[in-house]
């Protein structure tokens, strides 16, 4: 064996030691922060093929891992812009020119423009709720917008859908009066009658046009048939004094529901669209798919239908499936945003970069993108945030060991000097 052979192994081990100390050092110093993951040493040796009876050392080859896919403790906070996920996934962020990364770091907090901002500076990113009911991409980062929240202005948004449900009387009679979807100019003791007599049934909305304005529709809805009904919606301000009918403008809106006699469950047309354009508003997707046919009287439940009119946003609300909504000081909401969660092959071979974030490559595979509570990918929690995955006696317990095994290995490389002093001396 080489006396500078063994120095030299002495030297890598007292260098792979000097490595693990390192990465404690970090640890150590990183206790506290938001969504940090440990870094570790692991050791390989290194071994110099020998021959005959003289033995030549070798050393140790280090290797850093990170512990990305262990999770960190979950501590609850009073800022509803923390956040933290529960199970798998990475929330998508962006630095200032734009470049994505992923982290657990959810640290968000609106900046001077109302974008939501970590502590280390990366911008949350999300699928804008103008662009349509969000849908992901599940390769890649196309759709993704910057997630900014602006509380000052007032925002009026427009109703798209809603939903209408309650029950109509089983055993009404069939309507014999005239079609009221032809707007007709009809009689109105008639009328009276047939909703005294269950035949008809009237229900009122509240929708908003594009600039928040109330625009307020009639629903009737007529037995044209056994379990079956017709369904009409009228701008409210175009009926006539005493009877509603005729309106001064067409109807808005028609549609057929049928029912199955055998349990009052619907059939058949679950939806209907209220068209709203003429009114300086949008199509309206009207749901009524848990409408019901029940031998007792009209029974009106709840209607849900969104937008909102003129108000400025009072707070925000992230739901467990990653939506972001206002809350508006007159008491309504509207989605923004839906947040998408991220996922590699394999976590602990993503790139570590500086401010909890991490990138994809070759070892750790392409990112998929998905939403909170589907496809294996955790719930998102509001007002939380997750910290490190750090234990500080584990890593008082490595710092020692390293302390020690560089101890020792010193002594190898004192060894060996003492030794090529002793084999240079030999000569006086």
């Amino acid at each position: 064996m080489s006396l500078y052979g063994m120095m030299r192994t002495g030297v890598s081990g007292m260098a792979a030691q000097s490595s693990r100390l390192a990465t404690v050092a970090d640890n150590i110093a990183n206790s506290g922060t938001t969504g940090y993951k440990r870094a570790s040493v692991e050791f390989s040796s290194m071994v110099i093929p020998n021959t005959g009876g003289s033995y030549t050392s070798g050393g140790v080859a280090t290797q850093v891992r990170y512990s990305i896919s262990q999770a960190g403790n979950i501590q609850y906070t009073t800022s509803a812009t923390d956040l933290a996920i529960k199970g798998n996934g990475f929330f998508v962020v962006q630095d200032a020119s734009g470049q994505p990364f992923l982290t657990r770091a959810g640290s968000f907090v609106p900046d001077g423009q109302g974008r939501l901002v970590n502590a280390a500076g990366f911008y949350l990113m999300g699928y804008n709720y103008e662009n349509g009911i969000p849908s992901p991409v599940a390769n890649g980062y196309a759709g993704l917008e910057t997630v900014q929240i602006s509380g000052k202005e007032l925002t009026a948004t427009p109703t798209t859908s809603g939903k209408f449900t309650g029950n109509l009387p089983y055993g009404s009679p069939v309507w014999t009066g005239p079609d009221l979807s032809t707007n007709p100019n009809i009689n109105p003791e008639e009328l009276e009658a047939g909703i005294k007599a269950g035949s008809v049934v009237k229900s009122s909305v509240i929708t908003y046009n594009n600039v928040g304005e109330e625009v307020l529709v009639d629903l009737y809805f007529a037995k044209t048939a056994a379990n079956e009904w017709q369904v009409t919606a009228y701008y409210q301000p175009d009926a006539s004094a005493g009877t509603s009918f005729p309106y001064t403008g067409p109807a808005i809106g028609t549609g057929e529901i049928t029912f199955d006699p055998t349990n009052g469950k619907l059939l058949s047309g679950g939806n209907m669209n209220i068209d709203l354009t003429g009114l300086n508003g949008q199509m309206i997707d009207l749901d009524l798919s848990t409408m019901t046919q029940l031998a007792t009287d009209y029974t009106p439940g709840p209607a849900t239908m969104n937008g909102n009119a003129p108000a400025a946003i009072k707070q925000v609300l992230i739901g467990a499936d990653g939506i972001i909504y206002a809350e508006y000081e007159n008491g309504a909401t509207s989605p923004l945003y839906r947040l998408p969660l991220a996922t590699v092959q394999s976590p602990d071979q993503l790139r570590v970069l500086p401010g909890n974030v991490f990138s994809a490559g070759l070892e750790s595979g392409n990112v998929q993108i998905g939403f909170a509570n589907q496809g294996g990918f955790g719930a998102v929690t509001s007002g939380a945030l997750e910290n490190s995955n750090v234990d500080i006696a584990e890593e008082l317990t490595n710092m020692i060991e390293s302390q020690r095994n560089y101890t020792a290995n010193s002594k190898v490389f004192q060894t060996g000097s003492d030794l090529m002093d002793v084999l240079v001396n030999l000569k006086r």
